[in-house]
């Protein structure tokens, strides 16, 4: 600036200017505002009082003067400013003010909250954000298709009830049972696929990862579970109540060594033999014409030739030729022993993904008026239903 010494008064111009570039740097410091309005309130009083003394200073001397007290003013916390929190974990302010704050501690707080990365939640709201979003009216502004998709999610992944999880959330129960039904039906819109029976490139990486683990042309493991439901008003009580004494629904499952879900099959009471479901789904069915074993013939020991077949417990059918089951039993040969060892193995390894995954799709499969294996129909109705809230206690069989 050319003020003629530091004792003259500074134009008009080079007033703007200083008080141009001193907001400028205040702006960029106010990243995060307080939710409080008196915090608010008292941080913009504060802010005009600094900028106040900035644009009337008579000369450089008291311009210098009030640019060092803003600084000062900045450096000692009046101005909110992002800062790292890798040395200590924040104070929790609800699980959506959680999700929100962008540190190094953002990532955890993901996988504790909805058991995914943030950058997996981002994908997902991006596919989903389009079926989700809601028109603008002069009512009231709708909330952002990632606070909705968020809440969704951390119902599912935590099992919380309506109560709980709206208040962490800040929405309304009315507005967290619509939110949950808006983004099933988006889901289902969204990813038509993501269920679906491994073909080309996957499926070759599937039997490779089973021929490794022994087993050449196998395409998963098969697993019955049990889906806890409350005691239904409306259906025959007994043909609910199953072995554990317990009301529930089952769900036949398949999966790979990657835990992937590869078909799914849920509705029928818990009385319920595995085999009888086994025969009344869409996969017998197809198995049986042909459709889905058609990898290249192997040839076997004892003249064995198998195009493709699942790995199963001893509840289903040793007659079933796509099934093979381990032999059982305590007076067993070496080469049994060995068979049946390395076959639990990898079926065990497959039935860790059937299980956590009945965990967080409990209440969505779980209505007795659901027809059996409509898994679209019975996300659609009864996904969360209030009357029917998933129960985090209960154990699988």
């Amino acid at each position: 600036m050319d003020g003629g010494g530091c004792g003259h008064c500074l134009r008009a111009e080079e007033m703007e200017a200083v008080a141009m570039a001193v907001s400028t740097v205040v702006l960029k410091t106010m990243n995060e505002m307080s939710s409080s309005s008196r915090d608010v309130a008292k941080q913009l009083r504060t802010r005009r009082a600094l900028l106040q003394s900035v644009a009337e200073a008579a000369d450089c001397v008291a311009t210098c003067e009030a640019v060092v007290q803003l600084c000062a003013a900045l450096s000692s916390g009046v101005f909110p400013r992002q800062t790292p929190r890798w040395w200590i974990k924040r104070r929790t302010g609800g699980t959506w003010e959680d999700l929100r704050q962008s540190d190094d501690a953002t990532d955890e707080y993901y996988r504790q909250k909805l058991c995914m990365s943030m950058a997996m939640f981002k994908q997902i709201v991006a596919a989903l954000a389009a079926f989700v979003e809601k028109k603008v009216t002069h009512y009231r502004t709708p909330l952002p298709a990632e606070q909705v998709i968020a809440f969704a999610l951390y119902r599912w992944a935590s099992g919380e009830t309506y109560e709980s999880g709206t208040s962490a959330f800040g929405i309304g129960r009315a507005t967290g049972l619509q939110a949950v039904r808006d983004v099933t039906s988006a889901l289902l819109r969204a990813y038509p696929d993501a269920i679906k029976w491994p073909v080309g490139r996957r499926r070759a990486q599937i039997l490779c990862a089973f021929r490794d683990k022994g087993f050449p042309n196998c395409f998963g493991a098969i697993d019955c579970t049990h889906i806890y439901i409350d005691k239904p008003a409306d259906a025959p009580s007994a043909n609910y109540y199953d072995r554990n004494h317990k009301f529930s629904v089952q769900a036949q499952v398949i999966v790979d060594l990657d835990l992937r879900i590869l078909e799914v099959h849920v509705g029928y009471p818990g009385s319920v033999h595995d085999v009888r479901v086994l025969h009344n789904s869409q996969l017998w069915r197809r198995a049986q014409t042909g459709e889905l074993f058609d990898a290249a013939p192997e040839n076997l020991p004892h003249g064995v030739v198998t195009r493709g077949y699942l790995l199963g417990d001893n509840s289903y059918p040793v007659a079933c030729p796509w099934i093979v089951q381990p032999y059982g039993g305590i007076d067993q040969g070496p080469d049994e022993e060995r068979f049946d060892n390395r076959q639990k193995v990898a079926r065990r390894v497959c039935g860790e993904g059937v299980r956590p995954t009945e965990v967080h799709v409990a209440s969505v499969l779980a209505h007795p008026q659901d027809e059996p294996g409509n898994i679209a129909t019975a996300v659609r109705r009864r996904l969360h239903s209030p009357q029917h809230p998933p129960r985090c206690g209960d154990r699988l069989r």
